[in-house]
């Protein structure tokens, strides 16, 4: 099966540390697992989530296993979905300082090359933005 990778990238008006404790707590707006219809998430080494989204009136299960989380810096962790054709891909969250808050850049490595698997570079756009947009609202207020 042929493959590719994604990369998007977003300036967040939030520290690198408070990015990060926010894409892990399915309890924080604005976070990955937050607002899903369902979410088990162990954010340790070898800890794994699970989380279901409605989108287009069905529900999408989410697997995957967290590699390594270094606060503050990186988020990486395994991704099976229907969309990835039940193959293990790898999500890379870098987070570096830039200017009064944070680039977070998402790589999303051996993402299945068909029409499921390049919809993941719009899906992980609009994440940035909901994150992007969290940070804002807390930063007006």
């Amino acid at each position: 099966m042929k493959t590719f990778d994604v990369t998007v990238s977003r300036i967040v008006p939030g520290s690198a540390d408070e990015v990060f404790d926010v894409w892990l707590d399915p309890k924080s707006p604005g976070g990955l697992w937050f607002g899903v219809e369902r979410a088990i998430v162990n954010p340790v080494a070898d800890g794994l989530f699970y989380h279901a989204v409605k989108h287009e009136g069905r529900s999408w299960p989410h697997y995957g296993r967290f590699i390594r989380l270094d606060r503050g810096r990186t988020i990486e962790h395994t991704w099976v979905s229907e969309a990835t054709r039940g193959v293990e891909t790898v999500v890379t969250v870098t987070l570096a300082p830039r200017d009064g808050g944070t680039e977070v850049t998402l790589h999303h490595a051996n993402v299945p090359d068909d029409e499921m698997g390049r919809g993941h570079k719009e899906g992980w756009t609009w994440y940035l933005n909901v994150l992007a947009e969290r940070f804002e609202k807390v930063a007006a207020r």
